[in-house]
Formats: structure tokens, C-alpha cells, sequence
């Protein structure tokens, strides 16, 4: 679905998170822009421990939705307009922004401005996370295991380090706990054995590297990623290999067994032992057992991709 000219009195949304980041957020620039093309404006500023939805509570009287904050502050503005006739644009103000870099959202303000006028939209799925009867949103991934330590650790580097401090991170995880996963997918039991679970709904990770192949935030699947290998080092391999994929290289040079991938709309996970969960880059307090459901087409996100430039 193509975006089109809007009218001069387009009214926008501004829901940002101030110290996402290293606090140098432009979207006010960005929303200046917009004011002086001739929308009508609104910026919200959030705050600690006041739910989103208090600041959507009215998100269908505008066109669209800025969302300008990390990973965790898009998915929850994403998760609370779904299947909304709103337009989200994902402002990438945070360290990694994963979900603007899958989606190719320029970092410039201007040029974000002009996508906000003019941007082609895409439907989008999101993934529905229980735990504990709990639910939260997520649109990038969940995951149990070794990538929610990885987030946690990074934590304390990302004001030094920024993006490089999920590498560093990662680095650390050299004898990650190992477990058995007990799942249900689409209903049917499955068992692995691995140092995390993964459920991703889109496809790169950190500097646009795949995470594997053959990921689409559109299909109505998610892809589940079971790491079996016995450390992150061990993966390389398998990275190796999805790059060479995406660039269209020819066979896999490995293909080795440190990696199981398989499709899902519904999925339940647990473990012999308890394991830490992460979605969208936040770290639950709580640990597995959790489960993750497809929400086809929930959500109209305004990308800088072209058709069809979204799949792994």
C-alpha cells in the first residue's frame, strides 16, 4: 500500500521517550518539520510508570503515529494501535533500533519527516506474548535464554558503548547454561536442547546482520530459532551462512547443527530449568514458561524499504 500526498492539516502524533539513547533525540526537530509543512502536531513526552495506552488514548483521530524511543518503546505503541487505521512511524531514538533498521528508516530528521508525508506503508504482523498470564506486545522477537543474558548484561555498556555493546556482550556468553526446551508449535509437542529459543517476526539483528534466512515480518509465521550450539562463538558459522544467503552466494558453506530453525503462528516454550526472557529488548523479570501467538497484519508501519525489501 502506497503512502500519499497528505492534506496540509495531516494531524501526527508524537509519543517519545527522552532518555532512549544517549538523550540526543531529534524528533522534535523532526516534528518542527512537520509543523512547517503544514501538519497539525502533537508531541507527547513519556513518562515513568504511566502506561502507554494513556497516551494513545485518542491515536484515531490522527493520520499518524511517531514513535520515537528504543525497541521496547516502538513495540509497545506498535502493540497498543493494532489493527487501528493508524500509520506508525518508528523513530529510531534508541541504541539499536532494531525495528527501524529492519524496516530501513534513514536516521536524518528531515528525511524521516518527509516519510511521514509521503512514506510507503506496510502491514505488518506483531507477536503476542503471555507470561504469567501477562501480555505484552513485541514486534522485532522474543526470545529465552542466552539473548535475554546477552540484553541484560549490555545494559550497563550501552552509554559507553552504544550498539557495540550487545557484540561485547555477547562475547561474554562463552559457557552459557544449557537446557532442554519443551515446546508446543501450532499444537503440536517438540523438544530441543540448547542455550536459547528464539521467536523472530523480522530478520536482522545488529548491523543489519540476518539473524537466519527466509524471515518475513508479513507472512503470518513466526520463525523459530533454537540455539544448540554450546556458546555465541560456535554460531559464526551459521551467521556466516545467512549473510551468504541474503547476498545470494550459493549453498551453505557449513550447515552444521548449531542452529534449528522451524515456522510458527502459535507457540508455547519451557524449560527444565527457568531461563530469562527478553522481547524487543526488554528483559522480563519473570522467567519461562512463556507463549507467543502471530497478530497477522496488525499493524500499518510506514517504511523507507522498497517492495518486497523486507525478508531475509
Amino acid at each position: 500500500m502506497t503512502g500519499q500526498t497528505p492534506p496540509p492539516n495531516k494531524r501526527v502524533l508524537v509519543i517519545y521517550n527522552p532518555k532512549s539513547g544517549n538523550g540526543d533525540n531529534t524528533v522534535l526537530q523532526c516534528a518542527e518539520l512537520l509543523k512547517a509543512a503544514g501538519c497539525v502536531v502533537e508531541a507527547r513526552e513519556l513518562e515513568k510508570d504511566t502506561p502507554i495506552t494513556d497516551y494513545l488514548r485518542d491515536a484515531e483521530e490522527f493520520a499518524v503515529v511517531v514513535a520515537a524511543g528504543g525497541d521496547g518503546t516502538v513495540s509497545s505503541v506498535a502493540y497498543a494501535l493494532r489493527y487501528k487505521d493508524v500509520q506508525l512511524l518508528a523513530y529510531p531514538a534508541g541504541t539499536a533500533n532494531l525495528i527501524a533498521l529492519n524496516l530501513e528508516m534513514p536516521e536524518d530528521p528531515k528525511a524521516l519527516a518527509d516519510l511521514v508525508l509521503n512514506g510507503r506503508t506496510v502491514r505488518i504482523d506483531l507477536g503476542e506474548l503471555t507470561v504469567r498470564e501477562e501480555k505484552h506486545g513485541f514486534a522485532m522477537l522474543a526470545g529465552a535464554g542466552a539473548d535475554a543474558s546477552m540484553i541484560k548484561e549490555s545494559e550497563e555498556l550501552k552509554p559507553r558503548f552504544g550498539a557495540l555493546a550487545y557484540v561485547m556482550s555477547a562475547m561474554r556468553q562463552v559457557n552459557p547454561k544449557k537446557t532442554t526446551f519443551h515446546m508446543v508449535v501450532d499444537g503440536e509437542p517438540r523438544s530441543a536442547e540448547g542455550i536459547g529459543v528464539m521467536v523472530a517476526n523480522f530478520g536482522k539483528a545488529n548491523f543489519g546482520l540476518p539473524i537466519t534466512s527466509d524471515v518475513s515480518p508479513s507472512d503470518g509465521k513466526f520463525t523459530v530459532v533454537v540455539l544448540r550450539a554450546s556458546n555465541v562463538l560456535q554460531l559464526l558459522p551459521n551467521l556466516i551462512d545467512s549473510v551468504r544467503s541474503k547476498l545470494n552466494l550459493g549453498d551453505p558453506l557449513f550447515g552444521n547443527g548449531n542452529i534449528e530453525t522451524f515456522e510458527a503462528s502459535e507457540i508455547s516454550i519451557d524449560a527444565e530449568e527457568p531461563f530469562p526472557l527478553q522481547y524487543d529488548g526488554e528483559v522480563h523479570v519473570e522467567t519461562t514458561p512463556f507463549s507467543a501467538k502471530v497478530l497477522p497484519g496488525a499493524i500499518q508501519f510506514i517504511t523507507g524499504a522498497k517492495p518486497g525489501g523486507l525478508e531475509t
